[in-house]
C-alpha cells in the first residue's frame, strides 16, 4: 500500500527530472555562417584534423588526440588546449559527428562534466561552400563563476560570436588559397 511518503518522493523525482529536461531547453546556441570559396571536402579535411585547430582559433591554440585515436571519427577524443590573456586550460573533446564534407561536432568536457557542444555544417555553393560553425553552451548557473575564473571570459556568448566569427575568416584563409 503506497503512503503519503511514497507519493512525496515520488513527486521529487518527477520534479528532479522535469529539472534535467528544462536545464536542457535552456541552452544557448550560437551559430555563424561564412562561405568559403574551397570545396565542402577540403574544409570538412580541415576542420575534422583538430590537431590543426590551432591554426584558426583564437582560443584554442592546440588539440591533441588521446591514445589510440588519430583522425575524426565518431567516439574518437583529443584534449584542447585553450588560452585567454594569462588564461589557461585544457577540455576534452569526443567526436559525436563526423560526415566528411557534411558536418562534425563534437562535446567538451572538463572534470567529466561536458559543459558545450561545438560544431560545424558545411553546405555545398556555387563558390564552395557555406560553413556555419556553432556551439551551445550547456553551463547550468552554478559552474558559471568557476567558468569565469578558469577562462577569464565574462560574457562567454559575446566571446564566442567574435572568436568563430575570427575562425571561421582564418578557415577561409587556410583553405582558400
Amino acid at each position: 500500500m503506497r503512503t503519503e511518503r511514497d507519493e512525496l518522493r515520488d513527486s521529487q523525482v518527477v520534479r528532479a527530472v522535469l529539472t534535467v529536461v528544462d536545464f536542457e531547453a535552456m541552452a544557448e546556441k550560437l551559430e555563424i555562417a561564412r562561405d568559403i570559396a574551397a570545396h565542402p571536402h577540403v574544409v570538412y579535411a580541415a576542420i575534422s584534423d583538430v590537431t590543426r585547430m590551432g591554426e584558426w582559433s583564437e582560443e584554442c591554440y592546440a588539440c591533441d588526440w588521446h591514445a589510440g585515436f588519430d583522425h575524426a571519427a565518431i567516439g574518437a577524443t583529443f584534449d584542447g588546449h585553450n588560452r585567454n590573456g594569462a588564461n589557461e586550460w585544457t577540455s576534452q573533446g569526443k567526436i559525436i559527428e563526423a560526415d566528411p564534407g557534411r558536418s562534425f561536432a563534437f562535446e567538451c568536457s572538463m572534470f567529466d562534466f561536458h559543459f558545450s557542444t561545438w560544431g560545424y555544417r558545411i553546405e555545398p555553393t556555387e563558390t564552395g561552400c557555406r560553413v556555419t560553425e556553432w556551439s551551445q553552451d550547456l553551463r547550468p548557473e552554478s559552474a558559471m563563476e568557476f567558468s569565469r575564473k578558469t577562462s577569464g571570459v565574462d560574457d562567454r556568448a559575446e566571446r564566442n560570436r567574435q572568436t568563430i566569427t575570427a575562425t571561421l575568416d582564418r578557415l577561409a584563409v587556410a583553405v582558400e588559397g
